[in-house]
């Protein structure tokens, strides 16, 4: 169809040329359009939205929910062609968490809101975060609306901010990013290392494994346990949380992603992944192997 309106369009451009040429006075080419300026702040504005369902509920390592639900909502900015801001949130909260031999009562839910600054200098993207979590179930969630470890002074917090630094650097279709994470709440740090790679099967469908790892230092250790009014809090294996690691490897995540192209601007991405837990975290979560599986739908604008 569009070969054969070019096609018709030139016949007639033709045509009108034979026409003027014929005895008519010549026509002046018509003056280019004038391109006004649009008046914006920003050219262009990029959104994403995000939501999905994880099985269970693993960050950095420590397990906090079961069948999360969660959407988040993002929007870039593009203050050059090598600076972007980011703004962002999310809104987290469990469907339903097995505990204490019950299949209802305990509740978890979080907010994430995000604000950051990337530069792409070609090679690599670097980038610095602000992100604020706001627990209202606290940290550690509640049992029948009363906080569970409330007197710790990690379990029972309402909120925390991060400052981070992150980089990634491409490699066709390789992956390698790394992170830091300083915790203004607790002062501990944090340190991510990840890599991942993308083998395209088609235009819409791709199959991405993926491996990250983390180290911590004084970071949500559940030493403070001690504290707590009646005794020293013990964790899921038995042993006492107050005299346990306070720096050391949190865990090992291997993941394999599939996601697929539904369209120009809905990508769906179902993934299946393992967490196994490293010294900073095989007292506190329940198991130190755990597979897990998730799965959301991404929306670009």
């Amino acid at each position: 169809m569009t070969s054969f309106i070019a096609k018709s369009v030139a016949v007639l451009a033709a045509c009108a040329a034979l026409n003027a040429s014929a005895g008519t006075a010549p026509v002046k080419n018509p003056a280019p359009p004038v391109v006004e300026e649009s008046g914006a702040l920003f050219d262009s504005i990029g959104a994403t939205f995000d939501a999905g369902y994880d099985s269970r509920y693993y960050f950095r390592g420590l397990w906090f929910a079961d069948n999360i639900m969660w959407t988040a909502l993002n929007f870039s900015v593009p203050i050059t062609e090598k600076l972007t801001f980011g703004i962002g949130g999310a809104y987290i909260n469990t469907a339903g968490t097995p505990f204490a031999g019950s299949k209802s009562g305990f509740q978890y839910s979080e907010i994430d809101a995000i604000t950051s600054l990337s530069y792409d200098a070609g090679w690599a993207k670097f980038g610095m975060q602000y992100q604020y979590y706001f627990y209202p179930d606290n940290y550690g969630g509640s049992f029948n609306g009363v906080p569970i470890a409330g007197a710790d002074p990690e379990f029972a917090l309402k909120g925390a901010g991060e400052l981070g630094f992150t980089v990634a650097v491409p490699i066709q279709a390789f992956n390698i990013y790394a992170g830091y994470y300083y915790d203004l709440r607790i002062n501990g740090s944090y340190f991510s290392l990840g890599a991942d790679y993308t083998f395209a099967v088609t235009d819409w469908l791709s199959i991405v494994p993926s491996v990250t790892t983390g180290f911590g230092i004084d970071y949500y250790t559940g030493n403070g346990s001690g504290s707590i009014p009646g005794g020293t809090f013990v964790g899921n294996n038995g042993q006492s949380m107050q005299n346990g690691p306070t720096s050391g490897f949190t865990h090992v995540l291997y993941t394999l992603a599939v996601p697929v192209k539904l369209t120009k601007s809905v990508t769906w991405t179902t993934y299946a992944a393992l967490n196994h837990g490293e010294k900073l975290r095989t007292q506190i979560n329940t198991t130190q192997n755990e597979i897990y599986w998730g799965t959301k739908l991404s929306f670009a604008f």
